[in-house]
Protein backbone atom coordinates (compact mmCIF):
# COMPACT_ATOMS: atom_id res chain seq x y z
CA UNK A 1 0.00 0.00 0.00
CA UNK A 2 1.29 3.46 -0.85
CA UNK A 3 1.93 6.01 1.87
CA UNK A 4 -0.76 8.70 2.11
CA UNK A 5 1.86 11.36 2.99
CA UNK A 6 5.44 11.75 4.19
CA UNK A 7 4.67 12.45 7.85
CA UNK A 8 5.56 8.92 8.97
CA UNK A 9 9.00 8.93 7.32
CA UNK A 10 12.13 10.09 9.04
CA UNK A 11 15.79 9.96 8.29
CA UNK A 12 19.05 11.81 8.27
CA UNK A 13 20.77 13.79 5.56
CA UNK A 14 22.84 11.82 3.10
CA UNK A 15 26.56 11.73 3.73
CA UNK A 16 28.99 12.81 0.99
CA UNK A 17 29.86 9.13 0.39
CA UNK A 18 26.18 8.29 -0.06
CA UNK A 19 25.73 11.23 -2.44
CA UNK A 20 28.69 10.03 -4.51
CA UNK A 21 27.04 6.60 -4.60
CA UNK A 22 23.75 8.06 -5.83
CA UNK A 23 25.59 10.09 -8.49
CA UNK A 24 27.49 6.97 -9.58
CA UNK A 25 24.25 5.02 -9.97
CA UNK A 26 22.66 7.84 -11.98
CA UNK A 27 25.76 8.01 -14.21
CA UNK A 28 25.53 4.25 -14.77
CA UNK A 29 21.83 4.52 -15.65
CA UNK A 30 22.59 7.33 -18.12
CA UNK A 31 25.40 5.34 -19.72
CA UNK A 32 23.18 2.26 -20.06
CA UNK A 33 20.39 4.33 -21.55
CA UNK A 34 22.69 5.89 -24.14
CA UNK A 35 24.70 2.83 -25.19
CA UNK A 36 23.88 0.73 -28.21
CA UNK A 37 21.53 3.34 -29.65
CA UNK A 38 18.97 2.84 -26.91
CA UNK A 39 18.03 6.52 -27.02
CA UNK A 40 15.88 5.97 -30.08
CA UNK A 41 12.52 7.64 -30.47
CA UNK A 42 10.90 4.56 -29.03
CA UNK A 43 7.97 4.75 -26.68
CA UNK A 44 7.42 2.10 -24.07
CA UNK A 45 5.13 1.70 -21.13
CA UNK A 46 3.77 -0.40 -18.34
CA UNK A 47 0.69 -2.34 -19.33
CA UNK A 48 -2.70 -2.35 -17.71
CA UNK A 49 -5.46 0.22 -17.44
CA UNK A 50 -3.42 2.44 -15.10
CA UNK A 51 -0.21 1.94 -17.10
CA UNK A 52 1.92 4.88 -18.09
CA UNK A 53 4.00 5.55 -21.16
CA UNK A 54 7.22 7.40 -21.64
CA UNK A 55 10.16 7.45 -23.98
CA UNK A 56 13.86 7.13 -23.41
CA UNK A 57 14.50 10.80 -24.07
CA UNK A 58 12.10 11.69 -21.24
CA UNK A 59 13.90 9.22 -18.98
CA UNK A 60 17.23 10.82 -19.88
CA UNK A 61 15.81 14.24 -18.97
CA UNK A 62 14.62 12.87 -15.62
CA UNK A 63 18.01 11.28 -14.89
CA UNK A 64 19.85 14.49 -15.76
CA UNK A 65 17.52 16.50 -13.50
CA UNK A 66 18.07 14.02 -10.66
CA UNK A 67 21.83 14.16 -11.20
CA UNK A 68 21.77 17.96 -11.05
CA UNK A 69 19.78 17.81 -7.81
CA UNK A 70 22.16 15.38 -6.09
CA UNK A 71 25.22 17.25 -7.38
CA UNK A 72 23.77 20.42 -5.84
CA UNK A 73 23.27 18.60 -2.52
CA UNK A 74 26.87 17.43 -2.62
CA UNK A 75 28.17 20.89 -3.53
CA UNK A 76 26.21 22.52 -0.71
CA UNK A 77 27.85 20.32 1.94
CA UNK A 78 29.94 22.34 4.39
CA UNK A 79 33.61 22.36 3.52
CA UNK A 80 36.51 22.49 5.90
CA UNK A 81 39.79 24.03 4.85
CA UNK A 82 42.69 23.33 7.12
CA UNK A 83 45.98 25.09 6.60
CA UNK A 84 49.15 25.14 8.57
CA UNK A 85 51.17 28.28 8.84
CA UNK A 86 54.93 27.86 8.65
CA UNK A 87 57.24 30.11 10.61
CA UNK A 88 60.72 30.96 9.53
CA UNK A 89 62.65 30.71 12.80
CA UNK A 90 66.32 31.73 12.95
Amino acid sequence: MDLPDLSTLCGTELTPAQLYGVLGQIDLDIANLLRDGKLAALRYGVGGPAGSQTDRAANLQALLAAREHYQHLLSSQPACVVSQGLTNCQ
